[in-house]
């Protein structure tokens, strides 16, 4: 029994995981707390010092489970903690979950991936898993904020990539992207405000 649970190991935390956050997920999900800023700012802010936990939580279960853009939960963590905790919290967080997907994608295979983002959106990438540039393509992708990041890091588990490098690219390239992307998020609510509001 101790060598198989060994054996399958990381099989077993993925299906772990991957029920939790779904379960994390759906009761966020009912509890409205993605319907405005203001109720995810009152219920993360409710935590007391634990917000930020909470808020990196949250941020982990968008990106295993994207059911909601993640570009908005990156937004309200620099609204909801300032520029530079803000930024912090979103990059452990993102980083954390990307490194999760990588993991559960390669132990489950394509099938997780096309349930979860849909057969259409697989098959506009698909053939990149066996192209020999795919690690530069995704390395670009990650950097650029406009790409589909959490698809492209369930599609990098499919490929022979390894772990390494896979989380190289993550944690050198996802921290200009996740800057750029918030504040340009931020600055162009702040400019909708003060012109309109």
């Amino acid at each position: 029994m101790k060598a198989i649970i060994k054996k399958n190991i990381f099989n077993i935390i993925s299906v772990l995981m991957l029920v939790i956050f779904t379960i994390l997920g759906y009761l966020g999900y009912r509890a409205g707390l993605f319907n405005s800023l203001d109720s995810f700012r009152t219920y993360i802010l409710s935590k007391g010092k634990l917000a930020p936990l909470f808020f990196m939580l949250i941020q982990v279960v968008q990106i295993v489970l994207p059911v909601i853009p993640g570009g908005l939960t990156t937004v309200f963590g620099v609204i909801i903690f300032g520029a530079f905790w803000g930024f912090i919290y979103n990059y452990i967080s993102i980083c954390i979950g990307s490194i999760l997907v990588f993991f559960i994608s390669r132990n489950f295979g394509k099938s997780i991936v096309i349930r979860i983002f849909g057969k259409d959106t697989f098959e506009k990438y698909h053939h990149k898993i066996n192209d020999k540039s795919y690690e530069k393509f995704f390395a670009l992708a990650i950097l650029f904020p406009v790409a589909p990041d959490d698809f492209l890091c369930y599609l990098s588990g499919l490929t022979d990539m390894s772990f390494k490098k896979f989380a190289s690219i993550i944690f050198l390239f996802k921290g200009p992207s996740i800057f750029l992307y918030s504040m340009a998020w931020v600055m162009g609510l702040d400019f909708i405000f003060e012109r309109y509001l």
